[in-house]
Formats: structure tokens, sequence, C-alpha cells
């Protein structure tokens, strides 16, 4: 198939997961993905989660999210719909260190419909931003601007998606990135039956995980792909 509240008041952030991450889709090709930049090691395997769409879990993660997000939308239910679902079935077990309260997470469909959540406690900057068919989120950011600078570029980026999803990060490193610096980037994008091997969905996965400049280590990366566009196995896809 194809395819991001409530604890005593903090004098001190007691987690360091920022993140920025935007979800995109392009309907001329019919391909979702997502891409996220942080100052954390290996942050494509906590956030970015894809199968029957796509999802972004971040901030105060609980990885769980990812499954869950996926599992609705293979049975057809809207983004909107699964954000509420799964806060209503977090339990919120470590409210003390690890607060429901400042989990965010986004979540596109293969329509390229979306929803996002940024919870009350999710450390500042921390918010969203929705594009005509893209979504950026982030938390402990400089600021509203690398949100707004991601959308931007990918909406005026021409190019494969995974092209646009790495120019809105460098839109995002432009507006201030995360406050703390950068260390790791990944990109995933996907399609019915469109990887490059029988049976398999993913058309890109790259992760960059411990980089002094993840984003343009990505971006080559990922320029490298689009130099020959592996074909995928399926007919339909060709």
């Amino acid at each position: 198939m194809v395819a991001l509240l409530a604890s005593a008041p903090l004098t001190e952030p007691l987690w360091d997961t920022g993140t920025f991450s935007i979800l995109g889709y392009d309907p001329q090709t019919g391909e979702v993905g997502g891409a996220v930049q942080s100052r954390v090691f290996s942050v494509g395997n906590g956030v970015l989660w894809a199968d029957a769409g796509v999802a972004a879990t971040q901030a105060i993660v609980d990885v769980g999210y990812g499954p869950k997000a996926l599992a609705l939308l293979r049975n057809g239910l809207k983004p909107q719909t699964i954000i509420q679902a799964i806060l209503e079935q977090d339990i919120d077990p470590l409210p003390e260190n690890w607060s429901k309260q400042g989990r965010q997470f986004a979540v596109m469909n293969l329509k390229g419909e979306y929803a996002a959540h940024t919870g009350p406690k999710a450390t500042e900057w921390a918010g969203h931003k929705s594009g005509k068919f893209a979504t950026a989120q982030g938390n402990i950011l400089a600021g509203s601007a690398v949100v707004d600078g991601m959308i931007s570029r990918f909406e005026e980026t021409s190019g494969h998606l995974s092209q646009r999803l790495v120019a809105a990060l460098e839109g995002g490193q432009a507006g201030g990135g995360d406050k703390r610096g950068q260390q790791s980037a990944a990109i995933v994008i996907v399609k019915k039956n469109c990887g490059v091997w029988l049976h398999n969905d993913t058309v890109l996965r790259l992760q960059v995980d411990d980089n002094a400049e993840p984003i343009k280590e990505l971006k080559r990366l990922v320029d490298k792909w689009n130099e020959r566009k592996p074909r995928a196995v399926s007919p339909e896809c060709k």
C-alpha cells in the first residue's frame, strides 16, 4: 500500500527531541512522502512512517502513533479522525517526564488530505503550517519562520517530490531550523506497487544519521537518485 496533555509546570524541558518535518503529496504522480531533520541521531527511525499514507510522529515521541496511524489509514479513516482517535487512546503512561500534552504528529492519506496536531506542552517554538498539498510541523525551533519557509519552498519548487521535500527542509533551515543545530535527516516516498522490486510500495527511502550538514548530504543523495530514477517492476507504474 501507499500513504507526527498534563504534567506539572516545568522550569526546564525534560525532553530533548526537537524536530521539523514535512509531509507532501504530488497529484500528478500520486506519490506521497515525508522528510525530516533534527539535532538528534537517526531521526528518521522514529519520525517517518509510510504505507497506506504517511505520518510523522515527533516531539514527546510515542512511536506507537506511527503504526496506529497507518492501520487507521488502511481502514479508510480521514486524517483528522485519526489524529483524534490516537490522542484519545493515548493513556499517557509517563505524564511527569514524557507528557502526552507535548506530542506532535501529522497524518496524510493517498489523496493528499492531511491533519496535524501540536500539543500545548511541545517545547517552544512549536507549531504547524498548512499548504495546498503539504503540512509542515516542528518543535524546539527558532520560530514560525521555519514552518513558513518549508511550505513556501515546497510550493515554489519544481521537479520530483523528493526534490521538493528536500527543498522544504532547506527552507526550514534557512528560517532558523532546530535551535540546537543539525545532526540527521531522512526522506521517504511511497506509492502502491511502485517500488523498485515486486510488491514494493517504497519509491525512495534515505537516511543521513549523523552529519554536520545532514540536509546537504540528503540533497546529494536525492539528486543522485534522480539522475537515473530506478524504474518500478509493476507495469502500471511505468
